[in-house]
């Protein structure tokens, strides 16, 4: 799987970090795509493959898969390991638009959104 544009929406990002080789990523794979369809014109959803797009991740280590990335610009409001359940990762979408999640202060993730977003083709 490498990097797919499922929707175009605005500065909001929801970047789905799998591994080709992963069974959970798979399965999440159909709940990513409803979420899309879900949130279309207010956030853009982006599947990454850790291993044909690590220029992009750069130092980050992903060792939880699927890792959901969540970003207003290039800032991260929510960056961690989901299970393949439609409802959690709507709520953390939705909680990441209403700005309920505290923003990650971490400088290793600077300029992570903006690498992922620049992955389209």
């Amino acid at each position: 799987m490498s990097a797919e544009d499922s929707t175009a929406g605005g500065d909001w990002l929801a970047a789905c970090l799998c591994a080709a080789w992963c069974r959970t990523c798979d399965a999440y794979r159909p709940v990513f795509e409803q979420l899309a369809a879900e949130f279309d014109g207010r956030v853009r959803f982006v599947k990454v493959d850790i291993e044909d797009d690590e220029d992009a991740l750069a130092d980050l280590d992903v060792v939880d898969f699927p890792t959901l990335l969540i970003a207003e610009g290039d800032t991260v409001h929510f960056l961690g390991p989901v299970l393949p359940h439609a409802a959690a990762a709507r709520q953390l979408v939705e909680r990441a638009l209403r700005h309920e999640l505290t923003p990650l202060r971490d400088p290793a993730l600077a300029g992570l959104p903006s690498r992922v977003a620049a992955l389209r083709r």
